[in-house]
């Protein structure tokens, strides 16, 4: 009799709950019943965790994994079943972690793509709540100050920003750089207004020439990543960048006499 819990316990593991019950009649076996009841729960739910529940540190390592492999061969090249032989894992788990490649490259870049993007937008929104009348004499200011901001958080993500910059195409990220002189152009719009700009004939400032040179302030300023500057060094040169960009832009449109 001593052993019957135990040959229960057995059929409980092979067999399933169910064949228990009926092996064990309420009647005769009330408290053994109770006990395989709550023991049959307790593994089941134990189970249960064990499956869905990630394994810790997992994710971790695949998004390390995944950083330098997107370095090295740029997401097009990039190889799941490379990260995650390095990551010790499946690419099932990237998977049912990241959904796809593209999502797993979303992951490391995506955060630090969208903060940068609205670190601009806010700065162009600040700039352009100055009173109009002060706009031309403060501007400078606030493209330094803003600049600064930008340079700072840059080298606080510096590979994510490499991945952005050398190792996006293919991704909706490749056009990153291309968003960013979007904005640009859209604010510097808003300025020409400000200041009343009239386009004159032979100098005509186009759409295309905005777009240009909004564009080629960006590609100046993300070649301090794409050569690995020193952050003091990149700054020195941005400083330089931004003098020329607002000189320029002066010559052109006039706004400060």
């Amino acid at each position: 009799m001593k052993y019957k819990w135990m040959i229960a316990l057995a059929y409980l593991l092979l067999d399933g709950y169910n064949k228990i019950i009926f092996l064990l009649p309420l009647t005769s076996h009330p408290k053994l019943i109770i006990f395989i009841t709550v023991l049959y729960n307790t593994v089941i739910n134990e189970t249960e965790a064990s499956v869905t529940k990630p394994i810790e540190g997992v994710s971790e390592r695949i998004l390390s994994c995944a950083t330098e492999e997107f370095l090295e061969k740029g997401y097009s090249d990039a190889s799941l079943r490379t990260i995650a032989a390095k990551a010790g894992t499946t690419t099932g788990s990237i998977y049912s972690r990241f959904k796809d490649k593209e999502g797993l490259f979303a992951a490391i870049v995506g955060p630090v793509a969208e903060y940068m993007m609205n670190l601009f937008v806010k700065t162009q929104e600040e700039f352009h709540a100055v009173e109009p009348e002060r706009q031309p004499k403060e501007m400078d200011d606030y493209v330094i100050s803003g600049m600064d901001e930008m340079l700072d958080y840059i080298y606080d993500n510096f590979t994510a920003f490499q991945l952005l910059l050398e190792a996006s195409y293919g991704t909706k990220f490749q056009n990153f750089v291309e968003q960013l002189a979007e904005v640009e152009a859209e604010y510097t719009y808003k300025f020409m207004e400000v200041i009343h700009f009239q386009n004159e004939e032979e100098n005509e400032v186009t759409g295309e020439f905005i777009h240009i040179m909004t564009r080629a302030l960006f590609d100046s300023m993300f070649e301090v990543v794409r050569h690995k500057m020193e952050k003091e060094t990149a700054r020195k040169y941005i400083h330089m960048l931004e003098k020329f960009n607002y000189a320029g832009w002066n010559t052109i449109l006039k706004f400060e006499v």
